[in-house]
């Protein structure tokens, strides 16, 4: 796998969490990554904290790592969101990895899914840039047969989100796995349900780079034509008996 040239200043990985990755165990017991890509904000964290949490509870017995990727320098996001793919590579071999992010840093996801090493793609509140524009769209090509969920707020009024529906229904035409759920009444930063949105996130990224499984609601979201499949609500109380 061709890795591509790191930034000469930018992103460093965060500590693992997750699989035993630490004195005495070895590399071989990672099984999947998934790289936590936050947003523009230090002081609007939205639910990746959380997210991080929760994933390494529920993934670390099937050899899952999260590592949250450190932005640093002027080197766009995407551009270290693939550098730090790069890395995963290097460090753990040819592994599932899952590109994560909110806000800037789903948008980044989302940019950055073509690296070869990329499965499965978690965009939460994306901010589109002002190219989602019907004469100037966000690139979908690089989201091929990736595994993809969206999560936007309905309240959101930073980043719209007509703007991730209208990409989602881009990315659905070429890539079947493409799915959005929409959180009624809650804003850009996704507090007014974030247990729910966590708890999607984890179900999403288990099925996506290991199971192949999902709760019921995904899996209907997967399977329905647009636009039912890109608008399916997020419901009160997800996560609560999934997988019954």
């Amino acid at each position: 796998m061709a890795l591509h040239a790191p930034p000469a200043r930018g992103a460093r990985l965060g500590r693992a969490a997750g699989a035993r990755t630490g004195s005495g165990s070895t590399e071989s017991a990672v099984n999947g990554v998934v790289l936590l890509l936050p947003g523009a904000s230090r002081f609007s964290p939205g639910p990746m904290r959380p997210l991080a949490r929760a994933l390494a509870r529920a993934g670390g017995a099937e050899g899952l790592v999260t590592h949250t990727v450190i932005h640093g320098g002027d080197s766009a996001r995407e551009k270290q969101a693939r550098w730090a793919a790069d890395e995963v590579v290097r460090r753990y071999g040819d592994v599932p990895v899952c590109l994560a992010g909110y806000d800037a840093g789903g948008l980044a996801a989302l940019r950055a899914a073509g690296h070869g090493a990329v499965n499965s793609v978690v965009a939460m509140a994306p901010c589109l840039a002002p190219g989602t524009r019907a004469d100037s769209p966000e690139p979908v090509k690089q989201l091929s047969g990736r595994q993809v969920l969206i999560v936007h707020g309905t309240d959101d009024a930073r980043s719209d989100p007509e703007s991730s529906f209208r990409l989602a229904a881009r990315a659905k035409k070429a890539n079947r796995a493409t799915c959005r759920f929409e959180v009624h009444s809650d804003g850009h930063g996704l507090r007014e349900h974030q247990p729910e949105v966590v708890a999607l996130a984890v179900d999403f990224v288990l099925g996506a780079m290991f199971s192949g499984r999902y709760s019921r609601p995904v899996t209907d979201a997967l399977a329905a034509p647009p636009p039912l499949g890109l608008r399916m609500p997020l419901a009160s109380g997800f996560g609560r008996s999934l997988r019954k």
